[in-house]
């Protein structure tokens, strides 16, 4: 069996995560009990939600478990089986975790899927086809609820969510407005994302100058938001809400070094009449094939062109998270853990 380079989470974060949080570790990989399969990974995930996993706080996941290697999604093959169910050379999506081979109990229910690589490539089941497509399409079909005609708008815009979001709202007929950090960002939201404008949160100094740009880019208001961000955006967002808007809020990155993000006018959820419901689609496993086949639709008839950022090797996976925090990734972010 190979031997294993793993990242450990070793302390927890004070304020600000930093690389000296992580411990890169090296294990042999335990032979494989029946029922078990190993899987080598191709592509290991990085998200926004495992920064809140480092603390030791109550939250709606369990926090990451000190010495022990920090979770998160993979994608790869089989490459030892002693399950029926999977063969060698099987593609195969799961959560490994960040390392580059993970022993599976495949016949626990979640644990491993078998994916088709001939129309969709196999890091796209990380991002528009995996967790954060499933993300934005829960937010915006089952708790926006949007109609034609009405106005979406999505915060970390150009983020594996937002990209998803933009196809999936365009295809309902929907107005749909980003919020992203940077020229680039924004010109990729329109040109490639179908995005009908992008605003610059980085040329807005505060909520007001924010609320100006969201008024000429929304003329018509906003009838559903998706929250990645918090903070100033959402506050500058609840002043152009139409009556009866909808919010979905599904992350918090401005407040996920631990500083606490008050609300500045929530009075404006009960004059509009607002629906703001948070969520975690993993318990939502019930919706997942509906939305992985249109997800999947949309990426193998090119309407999806989600962008990756890629770092290489597992060593780099610390770096390339904590770049994710700060926005420095552009599109999904995923470390590739082979040559």
């Amino acid at each position: 069996m190979p031997q294993n380079k793993q990242i450990h989470l070793d302390n927890r974060p004070t304020g600000e995560a930093v690389a000296s949080n992580f411990k890169l570790v090296i294990t042999d990989t335990p032979a494989l009990e029946p029922g078990q399969v190993l899987a080598r990974h191709h592509f290991l995930s990085l998200d926004p939600y495992m920064r809140g996993r480092m603390n030791d706080a109550k939250s709606y996941a369990a926090p990451q478990a000190l010495g022990q290697t920090m979770g998160g999604g993979t994608v790869g093959e089989v490459l030892e089986s002693r399950n029926a169910k999977f063969a060698v050379g099987d593609k195969v999506v799961g959560i490994g975790g960040w390392q580059q081979y993970s022993v599976v109990d495949a016949d626990q229910p979640g644990a491993l899927r078998k994916v088709d690589t001939s129309r969709i490539p196999l890091s796209a089941y990380l991002g528009a086809v995996g967790m954060p497509g499933v993300t934005a399409w829960y937010g915006l079909v089952k708790i926006i609820e949007p109609k034609p005609g009405e106005t979406m708008v999505v915060s970390a815009a150009t983020g594996a969510v937002g990209s998803a979001f933009a196809a999936l709202s365009k295809a309902r007929g929907c107005r749909t407005v980003g919020i992203a950090g940077g020229p680039a960002k924004c010109k990729y939201a329109v040109e490639e994302l179908g995005f009908d404008a992008c605003i610059d949160y980085k040329l807005h100094p505060d909520a007001g100058a924010l609320s100006k740009a969201l008024k000429e880019a929304c003329p018509k208001g906003i009838d559903g938001y998706f929250e990645n961000v918090g903070g100033m955006v959402l506050d500058a967002v609840l002043t152009r809400m139409n009556a009866f808007g909808r919010i979905a809020v599904c992350g918090m990155i401005a407040g996920y070094n631990g500083a606490p993000l008050p609300l500045t006018y929530p009075a404006l959820i009960l004059m509009n009449r607002l629906k703001v419901q948070g969520f975690i689609v993993s318990e939502h496993m019930e919706v997942w094939p509906e939305a992985l086949k249109e997800l999947g639709t949309l990426v193998a008839t090119g309407k999806l062109r989600a962008r990756e950022s890629i770092a290489p090797g597992i060593e780099s996976a610390p770096e390339a998270f904590l770049g994710l925090l700060k926005g420095k990734n552009f599109g999904k972010q995923l470390v590739r853990l082979i040559e």
